[in-house]
């Protein structure tokens, strides 16, 4: 097996593509300090996301459910590992209050991983959603969750809860698991999405694909292939870019013809949607990906 081996060099510069004005404006300044008024954590900022200017001037944000502390340790994520504290069961009450308060037609939520607990916070995930749906139920939610290592039961209990989109990410491809996801199972991630739609075969799912880890082209298209397989319906691919000298070097930076090229290839798999580019997240225009998947869906 090829495993990525980590370097301490510093990489080469960044392309002209990828390169994003510092955040700034009124607008972010608000959203951050009702992030911090309301004691919340957001994937934005916990994970060096190159798009929280943008996202935070439209009042989008990601938000971090279970805390700031991962008990996993991916070679790709900013996200601290560690022990977690305690689980604050009164989070997803002010949740909902930051998502009514910005005033959210579509909003995003997703956790750290909590291996430490048996459900793995899945009530937590489904109680934002039922908090949603009561306080704010003109706005559509989408979830981003861990695998909860299996565990179905807890899975279960997210879906019936009722989002718009379960979004659970892939990140790579098979060959890259031990070293990009040592504590993942590739197998495991493609069931979990095969058996959201065996509990609401109606509900529209999505993954995150990230390239420049090594991967090969044809590897990224044989990923897709088993994401609409599992009957994936929505589909990310972004640029890696590199945290610090701790996490995984950059084996090369992709051309944003060729991020046109994957979004090709996965529409024609059958993804009702691609999002794909360099700056591209999992929550990148979220609400923009699920109302083409639902005009598409409307139109056939």
């Amino acid at each position: 097996m090829q495993l990525v081996q980590l370097e301490t060099r510093p990489q080469p510069p960044k392309p002209a593509w990828l390169r994003v004005k510092l955040p700034t404006g009124k607008t972010y300044s608000d959203v951050k300090s009702l992030v911090r008024q309301h004691r919340l954590h957001t994937v934005c900022e916990e994970a060096m996301c190159p798009n929280i200017g943008e996202c935070w001037e439209q009042r989008s944000a990601t938000l971090m459910l279970l805390g700031d502390t991962c008990t996993r340790s991916c070679g790709f994520c900013a996200v601290r590992t560690g022990r977690p504290g305690s689980v604050d069961e009164e989070e997803p009450e002010r949740v909902v209050e930051t998502i009514a308060t910005l005033g959210l037609r579509y909003a995003v939520v997703t956790s750290v991983n909590r291996d430490d607990l048996d459900d793995g916070g899945s009530h937590i995930f489904a109680a934002v959603i039922r908090g949603v749906r009561q306080r704010v139920p003109e706005c559509r939610i989408e979830v981003l969750i861990p695998d909860f290592k299996g565990n179905w039961e807890a899975l279960a209990e997210v879906v019936e809860a009722g989002p718009e989109v379960l979004n659970h990410n892939m990140e790579s491809i098979a060959r890259l698991y031990d070293t990009v996801r040592p504590q993942a199972k590739y197998e495991r991630s493609l069931e979990l999405l095969r058996r959201v739609k065996d509990i609401d075969a109606a509900m529209r799912t999505k993954s995150g694909l990230m390239v420049g880890l090594g991967e090969e082209p044809e590897e990224i298209v044989d990923t897709m292939r088993d994401l609409r397989d599992a009957c994936c319906d929505l589909l990310t691919i972004g640029q890696y870019l590199r945290p610090s000298l701790r996490h995984l070097p950059v084996q090369r930076f992709y051309h944003p013809d060729e991020f046109a090229e994957l979004k090709r290839q996965g529409e024609a798999l059958g993804f009702a949607h691609v999002e794909s580019g360099p700056l591209v997240r999992s929550s990148y225009h979220a609400s923009n990906q699920e109302a083409a998947a639902q005009t598409l869906h409307v139109m056939g």
